[in-house]
């Protein structure tokens, strides 16, 4: 359906499926725009525009259109009310689509850009985030109008939290690095594992092993930090945003919020943290030369350039999410001029070394290759390699195909676009009934009300999910003001926006819903949410022209 703008002009708004967004016609007097005469008759009908991306959500209480005064809603709304408003309830893109972009390091080798977060929450997937990732959760809007925590009515949904993951431990070059519970849960395994080694070597040493055991535990992962950090110096070196660092079970993740524009810059991104583990490497190598072997320190300086030089090393193996995977992304990126055919090639390669890794790290350890011999590959042993190589091979096959996934999605962000999501709302005054208001909404075919001063100036939303809450007895008495949510800056959002752009301002201020403009200030229409998540949906279903068949 369209909205039409001042001056006569019409403007295409969008209350049906994306697949079949209206296209412009006659200006529509029940439409919202300053100045418009809410009582004259609308054409809701207009031609149909195939590019549109996705299908925005049901009217408050009709399949396509709010409930008028008499009339039987779709569903009783009494028993709607009872239940989650279906605005509160639906996910928001959260995931931003670059947010993937995580590079990852650990004690057994993932150097990975891991996908944050593949559902779309609030505009995070990312999509994380989303996205993701952040998101593509954490929404809510600004400030509520007033009504809106009364009985039968929803309240103001919660602002979104900071990005957190763990104990906050510091903001080297402003970013913020996180250790995540599971971090204490692998000290722990590494503190009992490497104590005992001790005890073979250091016998000496007695329960104080224990003590140097968690010392290395902790000073890997300070190694695994800087790996980390120096994706993050490359990437604030391309001005590419941080969202966060993160040590958590098998190594560390920093979250990337977009993606490099270059394969070159790709690849250095990707290259400089297996770079840095491989100088750490080195350097401990160098310490140790002067050392004595067989002593405290001797044996940590050992632990750490072997664990430095694994890392490193698996990192650079060619397959996503590793960023030897990344560097191989960046190369058939380079080579085909297509982005998404590199991340098609890297994330196959990354589900062959999952399967390599599921039955070759095994038959290694069992045939002595990795320092074990017959007798030793039998029972626990055994038991805890095979697991070990489990969980390795599904956290590389998870992250090559959300890899893919990501990818996908971003191939089709542009298709999001303001102009097309944007549903068509009438203007009513703040003393408006609400019965008075969606009999206008439903002679114009729009699907949403905006709260509007004497001069035509835009007040507030009313939220759909408040109207959902309100019997269909009370509503001549309940005026529209009253379940209104006042406009911020941020829920002013303009029909040109699409693709990346749309993402950024609505995930700056998280909402339900948010009030359209043209450039020239118009009101154009609003755009739910829920509307925008369900586009996001559709995109990631579809099919990739790079994506083998």
């Amino acid at each position: 359906m369209d909205v039409s703008g001042g001056s006569g002009q019409p403007r295409s708004g969008s209350d049906e499926s994306a697949e079949r967004p209206t296209g412009p016609t006659a200006p529509a007097a029940g439409s919202a725009r300053p100045g418009a005469d809410p009582a004259a008759p609308a054409d809701p009908a207009g031609p149909a525009d195939p590019g549109g991306p996705a299908e925005p959500g049901a009217g408050t209480a009709g399949a396509d259109r709010l409930t008028a005064p008499g009339e039987t809603p779709a569903e009783p709304p009494q028993e709607r009310s009872a239940a989650a408003p279906p605005e509160e309830s639906a996910a928001r893109p959260d995931t931003h689509p670059d947010r993937d972009h995580a590079h990852t390091a650990g004690p057994h080798g993932p150097g990975a850009h891991t996908p944050e977060h593949a559902a779309p929450g609030d505009p995070d997937t990312h999509p994380d985030r989303a996205h993701a990732h952040a998101g593509p959760g954490q929404a809510g809007p600004g400030r509520a109008g007033p009504g809106q925590a009364g009985p039968g009515r929803a309240g103001p949904p919660r602002r979104p939290r900071e990005p957190g993951g763990g104990l906050l431990m510091g903001r080297p070059f402003g970013v913020p690095v996180y250790v995540a519970p599971s971090w204490f849960l692998v000290a722990a395994l590494i503190t009992w594992v490497f104590g005992g080694q001790l005890d073979r070597v250091l016998p000496e040493l007695g329960a104080a092993r224990y003590l140097v055991a968690l010392f290395f535990a902790v000073a890997f992962y300070g190694s695994v930090l800087v790996h980390e950090l120096a994706h993050t110096v490359a990437a604030i070196r391309f001005k590419l945003p941080v969202r966060r660092i993160q040590l958590q079970f098998f190594g560390g993740v920093s979250e990337i919020e977009k993606e490099a524009e270059t394969p070159g810059r790709e690849f250095v991104l990707a290259f400089v943290g297996p770079l840095l583990s491989l100088v750490l490497a080195g350097l401990f190598y160098l310490a140790l030369l002067p050392v004595q072997r067989g002593t405290v320190p001797g044996v940590l300086l050992a632990g750490l350039m072997i664990s430095n030089l694994i890392v490193a090393v698996f990192n650079l193996l060619p397959g996503l999410p590793l960023d030897g995977g990344r560097m191989l992304r960046a190369v058939v990126w380079k080579i085909t001029g297509k982005p998404m055919s590199g991340t098609v090639a890297a994330a196959w390669v990354g589900r062959a070394l999952a399967v390599s890794v599921l039955i070759g790290l095994p038959l290694l350890t069992q045939s002595g290759t990795l320092g074990s011999t017959a007798e030793d590959s039998v029972g626990m042993d055994t038991v805890t390699d095979a697991l070990l190589a489990a969980i390795l091979a599904a956290i590389i096959w998870t992250g090559a195909g959300n890899s893919l996934r990501m990818a996908r999605l971003r191939e089709h962000l542009p298709e999001l676009r303001a102009r097309t999501l944007t549903r068509r709302a009438v203007p009513v005054e703040t003393g408006t009934s609400l019965a008075e208001a969606l009999r206008r909404a439903n002679e114009a075919g729009a699907r949403a009300l905006v709260v509007v001063d004497g001069h035509g100036e835009p007040l507030s939303l009313v939220r759909e999910s408040a109207i959902v809450g309100v019997p269909e007895h009370r509503r001549p008495w309940v005026q529209a003001g009253e379940l209104a949510q006042e406009l911020t800056d941020g829920m002013r959002v303009s029909a040109e926006l699409a693709g990346e752009d749309l993402l950024d301002v609505l995930r700056a201020t998280p909402a339900t819903e948010y009030l359209v403009v043209e450039d020239t200030g118009e009101i154009y229409g609003v755009l739910s949410a829920a509307d925008v998540e369900r586009a996001f949906v559709k995109a990631m279903a579809r099919p990739s022209a790079a994506t083998p068949r």
